[in-house]
């Protein structure tokens, strides 16, 4: 025993093996502070092997620059300041991470005096026993040295020796992203989640990635400049549609419910497979003298898909050319988004349910520039069960997230603006037959469009549980619901598969076909509203003016670039991403410099040199299409919406919103507004409606505590 200490102090006391006694305490508490308070879900051993490994890389480098110093006592001196700073820092990301849930990114850093307001306090309460753990080290190094257990290595360190080290570092990071990519694709490019890039390359990494970021923006918004949002301001002055005089105002004082159906697509509304309607609640919906469908509506997104989906519904501004903008600018960009203009015009709540990490697509931060004052994710339900969450990996499976809910919609003040994000009928499409009863879906020779019904019939029936809740508590007549597909579900080789269900020839499908497919749901029900399937043509970027115009909100002054679909002025020139485009006559495909147009009415190509008349509108349309989304990408970019405030508007401060300790903030509000409270809640006597709610979800039908009251919810309170 005493000749293997010696063996350990002989290591210890050579500069190089102090430096990897460092690192090794360095990536023990990255390590523990991965698995212990970061929420980094695990899908596979590969991905437990990336998680123990990446923090080595960055280590190493970090700490091999001490080694370049020549004396001795100072190459340990900035060894230990290394050692300070960087235990400093996963520290302060484990801190900050229960109070946000979500890592430091560089904007913390830079503006840390206005983060730090207040936080005083809740930094506090937030540190745990267990954090002895994260300190520990520093009473053992100084009790290494103390006892002369280890002592400065007096011998210079060659220049060569510390350049290798450098280069190990290197190495390894190399390895750790190449593997990375492989496992994970365009995992720096196309980024859902910041807690991503930590569990594939680490901490350090995600905080260098985000500089980088961070810098890239800034030289696109410092080149910009004040008189371009003049351009803007032209742009949706020449194109703002007025609201049609017998919608305008219909929803003026009620809830407003956005249901995001994910993945839906607009040819499920009436299908039949073995006799059986896939989403037979939502066709009678669709069809309701009280719902106003639109079946010629399409999905605009970009490769933010679900988040440039929300992007529009929000801000009626489009997704980024690549990548999310909620991920890449969201935390940091000036917003005249929903959740803000009804609040400070109808004096609204707001409030995303989502069943999800909060910190996926940045949420947790964008809600919060958005205004929106409660985001209930993934923390705020009950997951103790492993079969409450989707096969797919994404979540609350939908029913819990509506059955769930329901307790937090009924404590917030009336009006309210809530949105809820399903996630079953997520791409992937697995599922637990289980869950859905009786019902049978196709034997088509693709799997996928045999798996996309059943989750597709799942999600209706979540959605009608919801709906005879509303009307069971009496919500359903001061709500207006809106209903929306996000993007599309299958891809271009499934639709092919799919093609002959929906009386299409597979040999003859074709990129028009694929397009045409894109078309997603859009409804709005309301008692009262007189309703009827509308033939207009328009998209996502749409959907905020109209939703404001039927709350009584006029537009006018806001920079938002889709119309109002009520609106006798709104276009009809759907823009695509991609900058293809679909008017109500014809579909056009943009290649570099060729262009090809589809008649929507045949499918077939038209040869423009036999119609130069058409040619010359083709023309036209493209320039109102690239002026388009070029005003947008400017927009979003150079975060134009800094320099111009809307009258009678004023922008987010992010800082006025928590998203931890929500259940408290509605109470606080509810008892300090007494008899004033206008929550469901409160108007039905102070006592839960959630009884109200029926279910057939097999996971509440199970021995477990039901979570079907705000008595028992306040006894365990997400913290």
């Amino acid at each position: 025993m005493r000749e293997k200490m010696k063996k350990i102090q002989s290591i210890l006391n050579k500069r190089l093996g102090f430096m990897t006694f460092l690192i090794i305490c360095l990536w023990l508490k990255t390590v523990i502070a991965y698995y212990k308070d970061f929420s980094l879900t695990i899908n596979n051993l590969l991905q437990h092997f990336f998680l123990i490994v990446n923090p080595f890389a960055t280590i190493v480098i970090l700490m091999s620059l001490a080694l370049y110093i020549n004396k001795a006592k100072l190459s340990y001196i900035f060894m230990g300041l290394l050692y300070l700073i960087d235990s400093i820092f996963i520290y302060s990301n484990i801190l900050y991470f229960r109070e946000n849930g979500d890592f430091i990114a560089t904007s913390t850093i830079t503006g840390v005096s206005k983060v730090a307001k207040g936080l005083g306090k809740s930094t506090i309460s937030s540190m745990q026993l267990g954090d002895i753990v994260y300190i520990i080290d520093f009473a053992i190094i100084i009790l290494l040295f103390a006892t002369h257990f280890i002592k400065i290595d007096p011998r210079p360190f060659r220049k060569l020796n510390a350049l290798a080290t450098t280069f190990l570092g290197i190495a390894l990071f190399s390895a750790d992203l190449a593997g990375s990519e492989a496992n994970r694709p365009q995992l720096l490019s196309r980024t859902f989640d910041h807690s991503y890039i930590v569990k594939y390359l680490g901490i350090n990494t995600f905080l260098a990635y985000d500089s980088v970021r961070s810098v890239q923006n800034n030289q696109v918004r410092s080149s910009a400049k004040e008189s371009e949002i003049d351009n803007v301001l032209n742009y949706t002055n020449q194109n703002y549609a007025a609201p049609n005089a017998k919608y305008f105002g219909k929803a003026n004082g009620k809830n407003i419910i956005v249901i995001h159906l994910e993945s839906f697509e607009q040819f499920l509304i009436g299908m039949k497979v073995n006799g059986q309607e896939v989403t037979p609640f939502l066709n009678s919906l669709y069809n309701n003298q009280n719902t106003l469908s639109f079946d010629n509506f399409f999905n605009e997104v970009g490769a933010g898909r679900t988040s440039d989906a929300e992007t529009m519904l929000e801000s009626s501004l489009f997704g980024l050319p690549e990548g999310s903008f909620f991920q890449k600018l969201g935390g940091d960009n000036t917003f005249q988004s929903a959740p803000a203009i009804l609040e400070q015009k109808k004096g609204y709540t707001s409030a995303v349910f989502h069943g999800n990490a909060a910190s996926f697509w940045g949420r947790n931060v964008t809600y919060k520039n958005m205004g929106y004052n409660y985001f209930f994710d993934e923390s705020y339900y009950d997951t103790k069960n492993p079969d409450t969450l989707s096969l797919n990996g994404y979540g609350v499976k939908d029913k819990l997230l509506f059955s769930e809910g329901v307790k937090y919609l009924a404590q917030m003040q009336q009006p309210f603006y809530t949105k809820f994000l399903t996630i079953t009928n997520h791409v992937g499409y697995q599922f637990s037959d289980e869950d859905n009863g009786d019902f049978q879906t196709s034997d088509n020779p693709n799997s996928t469009v045999n798996s996309y019904f059943k989750t597709a019939h799942y999600l209706d029936k979540s959605v009608e549980e919801f709906f005879d809740y509303l009307k069971a508590s009496g919500l359903e007549k001061n709500t207006m619901v809106v209903l929306y597909g996000d993007h599309y579900g299958l891809n271009d080789e499934q639709h092919k598969a799919l093609s002959s269900m929906i009386d299409k020839d597979p040999s003859t499908w074709n990129k028009f076909n694929n397009t045409q497919m894109q078309r997603v749901p859009f409804m709005i029900h309301m008692d009262g509203l007189k309703g009827h399937v509308d033939h207009t043509y328009g998209g996502e970027i749409d959907v905020l003016p109209t939703i404001l115009h039927l709350a009584g909100v006029n537009t006018k002054g806001y920079v938002q670039l889709g119309t109002d679909l009520l609106s006798k002025q709104h276009s009809q020139i759907v823009a695509l991403r991609n900058r293809n485009f679909i008017t109500p006559n014809y579909t056009v495909f943009r290649n570099g410099n060729s262009t090809q147009v589809y008649s929507n009415a045949t499918g077939e190509k038209i040869d423009l040199r036999d119609n130069p008349e058409l040619s010359t509108k083709v023309t036209k349309w493209e320039k109102a299409v690239d002026l388009k989304l070029d005003t947008s990408d400017s927009i979003n970019n150079k975060n134009l919406l800094r320099f111009y405030t809307p009258l009678g508007f004023m922008p987010t401060d992010p800082t006025n919103y928590s998203y931890q300790n929500q259940v408290q903030q509605m109470e606080k509000i509810r008892d300090d507004l007494g008899d004033k409270s206008t929550s469901l809640y409160s108007r039905n006597g102070n006592k839960s409606t959630t009884d109200l709610y029926n279910t057939d979800a097999v996971q509440l039908q199970d021995d477990r505590t039901p979570i079907d009251s705000w008595s028992y919810l306040n006894k365990n309170k997400p913290q």
